[in-house]
């Protein structure tokens, strides 16, 4: 593999330049992994989604330690929702917030996923700090319709970490897009949740593993940006 800090991962090790690496934080937001927001406000249970936000902080400080880009993404919508397509597209059928939105309207206070509001704001325990950098997104990729691809060019990126929310749906998008544009990307098993059964957490994993990049954990993450 290529020369540099050699990380332990599945399917085998990889070896990562460091000045070329960020960590892409996936909608670690309000409205997905906060009492009061908008999956906890319909009934789901996020108990298992917040029990990620201790790993997503300790990769996100070990690799910031070593002067990584942290690019968080941010999942939202306009005021008016243009950006969803409306009832012409697919999207606004089987987005999750969007269908939410509308099937538990009396549940929710107004549109909570328009940027500006608490829902679409990061969780407080992983907020962005001055130097990192946050790209607004309105579909599932954090790839598709912003510029995100523009940011890592102009960085210099090649190496991807991955965590966030939810392993399956948006992490998994924009970690492939990720791989179709050669990009290495790396899954950190432990710090991404996934939204349905604990199967669609394991079929992301095997996907990465097998066709679209590395899986490693936290743990191995941090030990080996710990060493010299």
């Amino acid at each position: 593999m290529k020369k540099g800090l050699l990380l332990q991962a599945d399917p085998e090790p990889i070896g990562i330049d460091l000045q070329r690496t960020a960590t892409i934080v996936v909608d670690m937001q309000n409205a997905f992994c906060s009492r009061g927001g908008m999956f906890d406000s319909i009934g789901m249970d996020i108990t298992p989604i917040r029990e990620v936000i201790e790993p997503c902080r300790r990769v996100i400080d070990a690799m910031r330690s070593r002067g990584c880009k942290i690019i968080y993404l941010q999942m939202g919508f306009d005021e008016d929702l243009h950006a969803s397509g409306g009832p012409n597209s697919p999207y606004w059928y089987k987005g999750t917030a969007l269908r939410m939105m509308r099937e538990h309207s009396e549940l929710l206070d107004g549109k909570p996923l328009v940027f500006g509001t608490r829902d679409a704001d990061f969780i407080p325990e992983l907020k962005p700090k001055k130097d990192d950098i946050v790209i607004r997104k309105q579909r599932i990729s954090g790839f598709y319709g912003t510029n995100l691809g523009q940011t890592l060019f102009t960085c210099d990126i090649r190496y991807l970490v991955f965590i966030g929310v939810a392993t399956n749906v948006c992490v998994e998008s924009t970690l492939r897009d990720a791989f179709f544009l050669d990009y290495f990307p790396i899954l950190v098993s432990d710090a991404v949740h996934q939204v349905g059964p604990d199967f669609c957490q394991e079929a992301t994993i095997y996907n990465v593993k097998t066709y679209f990049g590395w899986v490693t954990t936290a743990k191995r993450l941090i030990g080996a940006l710990q060493q010299p």
